[in-house]
């Protein structure tokens, strides 16, 4: 898809569209001052508890009734507590909070050129981005930082990015992936760097210039503290009182089945968009040029599926797609084909193939639910927007990006 419009032009356009779809979003949500819808009704429950004053006691963050970490339950609740607005005031944060991430995203400017308003529509083609905009969710909150923590890291702002992924990881667990992915990214570069130091010479390794991987990798380990607190994955009352999954329940349970329903999300929202909306997309590139390895995955992918079969139940709109088919082989053909658009896209060594990976991993410890493949989405469409995977391949040395990212030097990729 190629749209030839000038920089004013889409800028207009952008500010039109953004404007049309928030005001309707609005309306359509009764002004948020809508009914609960689903989990809105316990989320806000648990919020209140947080609302007696700004800032919870260790009591209080240990002992509350939801399977994820609280930081979103304690701004809903701080907002109460200083506004009295009730709900609304969690749905407009979110609201807001959305925004924020649609102008990082997609606000054209030189750099992005005429990707932005390309990859907005990307972002809009995964329905919970929207769906979720205006409602007492806490994706939103956990969205926003991972966001951040990426165009931190991006600017070469390495304390601030590590600061926004442990406020993800506060927000939702599931986040740990995005800065473990990165310090494993960079790591690896920091020890391919050292290994071409004649003679591993120390002094000339400077510790300074760790930091790149290093942050990160504290902001993945703030985890821990969470788990110390909860003296498990997730609070003991959330864990008796709500519906928890079995996979959740202890410690050590799996279910590899589960990374090809989550990459089955990927290949839905991701993917197939990233396809329709760009004809020079990487999937492409691929398909026409290594159909041996093509061959291999599909191969490697199929005997996983028949080790560990797809799990055939869930929530979200692929489990309903799923459940409306007729019988299981229908089913795992379809999860199957999915999930293997997501291995081909990203059979590259580099940084987004990693991203995903490490979500992938994450979720056979997760109930299989597509709504989880949101904050990947927002990742994706950032760094696709400001060019950031538009060189990555399978090369070891660094290259020089844009002049976007001269803050940083040279983008290193594998």
């Amino acid at each position: 898809m190629n749209i030839q419009l000038n920089r004013s032009q889409q800028k207009f356009l952008f500010i039109l569209g953004i404007t049309a779809i928030y005001i309707t979003l609005v309306f359509w949500l009764n002004f948020l001052q809508g009914p609960y819808w689903h989990d809105e009704k316990p989320f806000w429950e648990t919020s209140l508890t947080f609302s007696n004053s700004l800032f919870p006691t260790i009591e209080d963050l240990r002992d509350y009734s939801e399977l994820n970490t609280p930081l979103p339950f304690i701004i809903f609740g701080a907002l109460e507590y200083l506004s009295g607005q009730g709900i609304f005031a969690g749905r407009l944060l979110n609201l807001i909070l959305s925004l924020s991430i649609v102008f990082i995203i997609g606000y054209p400017n030189q750099d992005k050129r005429g990707r932005a308003i390309l990859c907005l529509i990307g972002l809009f083609l995964c329905p919970y981005y929207l769906w979720l905009s205006g409602r007492l969710y806490t994706e939103m909150i956990a969205c926003f930082w991972v966001i951040i923590g990426f165009v931190s890291y991006i600017r070469n702002r390495h304390t601030i990015s590590c600061i926004a992924f442990i406020l993800a990881i506060a927000s939702r667990q599931y986040t740990l992936a995005f800065p473990a992915a990165i310090a494993t990214y960079e790591f690896i570069l920091a020890i391919l760097k050292i290994r071409n130091i004649p003679k591993i010479n120390i002094r000339k390794i400077k510790i300074a210039e760790q930091w790149i991987w290093i942050a990160p990798l504290i902001a993945a380990l703030s985890i821990f503290g969470w788990f110390y607190l909860f003296q498990g994955l997730a609070p003991q009352t959330a864990i008796e009182v709500r519906d928890t999954p079995e996979v959740q329940q202890t410690t050590w349970a799996l279910t590899p089945g589960g990374a090809i329903n989550f990459l089955s999300f990927v290949g839905t929202y991701i993917v197939i968009p990233e396809l329709i909306l760009f004809r020079n997309s990487s999937i492409l590139q691929i398909l026409n040029q290594q159909r041996r390895k093509i061959i291999i995955i599909a191969a490697v992918l199929l005997l996983y599926c028949l080790v560990f079969p797809p799990l055939l139940f869930g929530s979200g709109n692929i489990s309903k797609l799923v459940n409306w088919l007729p019988n299981d082989i229908l089913k795992m053909v379809l999860l199957y084909s999915l999930s293997l658009l997501s291995c081909i896209r990203f059979s590259q060594p580099n940084l987004i193939s990693l991203i995903v990976l490490f979500n992938t991993l994450i979720m056979i410890k997760a109930y299989p639910w597509d709504r989880y493949v949101l904050p990947l989405v927002v990742v994706f469409w950032y760094l696709k927007s400001v060019g950031f995977l538009d060189n990555l391949g399978s090369h070891i040395k660094p290259i020089c990006l844009s002049s976007k990212f001269r803050g940083r030097g040279l983008l290193r990729h594998l």
